[in-house]
């Protein structure tokens, strides 16, 4: 099955910042999470993905089409979910529709006002008037009115409370329970990849750290603390990265089965998304 968004060597260059030959590729029905630390890239490569910053070398390709040969065209079939609603901030609710009515092709009224209402939305409040979990559902109901195949959200979550945060990742798993349609969600709350996220991307400096499906982050991955004896007994290749506190190691490992049935008691901690890229940044290699 094609994939539904593929990237090649993207490359990004700054002064003083390079998103560097950034690769990936999304298939049909997955959600994709793009992680990392603030300025690690992950707006760059959004940005990129839509056009909005020009690349410098790689190549984006949307729906089996070259996005910059079909640009306008793969945009009537893409929601985006960014921060704000600015240039629309002095609209009310309502006036909404008018407007993406003559931007989208697919623009579906019904389902627009229906996801208002779901969302309860005051139709006669003024965008710039909204609080900011408002201000989501907004940006949510529109993204998804249009029927697209794909959503890519950048920090779309970030500042809601978990009870509206837990609300947004449901509707995300609605949204690719068809199989067909794919979500690309950068965000630094690492908590919501570890719930709904089939693949994840970290980045850091601009550069790919590692691309793992969630269930080889669950599977393998592992933090052992230990003493120096053990530490030492390890090999290099059972150690993905390491800390040294005070008192103990603390040792990122990819082989959790295979450490487990060779030694016996060992205590091995579940990684998270966020202890995962915590000692990919922080930590040293042995």
């Amino acid at each position: 099955m094609e994939p539904i968004l593929q990237i090649k060597d993207l490359t990004k260059k700054y002064k003083n910042f390079t998103l560097d030959h950034v690769s990936m590729e999304i298939p049909q029905g997955m959600i994709y999470g793009l992680v990392g630390e603030n300025g690690a890239g992950k707006t760059t490569t959004i940005s990129a993905i839509l056009n909005m910053v020009e690349k410098n070398e790689g190549t984006i390709t949307v729906f089996g089409r070259d996005y910059e040969q079909a640009e306008r065209e793969i945009k009537q079939d893409i929601g985006v979910v960014i921060d704000g609603l600015g240039p629309y901030s002095g609209y009310y609710v309502k006036d909404i529709h008018p407007i993406m009515k003559k931007i989208y092709e697919n623009w579906d009224r019904d389902l627009f006002f229906g996801y208002l209402d779901s969302f309860k939305l005051p139709l006669d409040k003024k965008i710039k008037d909204l609080s900011k979990g408002m201000s989501v559902k907004l940006n949510f109901a529109i993204a998804l009115s249009h029927h697209p195949r794909l959503l890519i959200l950048d920090e779309a979550t970030s500042g809601l409370d978990p009870v509206m945060r837990d609300e947004i990742l449901s509707l995300l798993q609605e949204f690719v329970l068809d199989g067909t349609n794919s979500v690309l969600l950068s965000t630094h709350i690492t908590s919501d990849l570890d719930k709904i996220a089939d693949y994840v991307m970290l980045l850091h400096e601009g550069k790919v750290m590692f691309v793992k499906t969630k269930e080889e982050l669950d599977v393998d991955f592992g933090i052992l603390h230990c003493g120096k004896d053990m530490f030492n007994a390890l090999s290099d290749e059972d150690i993905v990265y390491y800390i040294k506190e005070e008192f103990e190691y603390r040792v990122l490992i990819q082989n959790k089965r295979e450490l487990r049935a060779s030694i016996r008691d060992l205590a091995i901690d579940r990684a998270s998304i966020e202890d995962i890229m915590l000692f990919y940044i922080r930590g040293k290699k042995r």
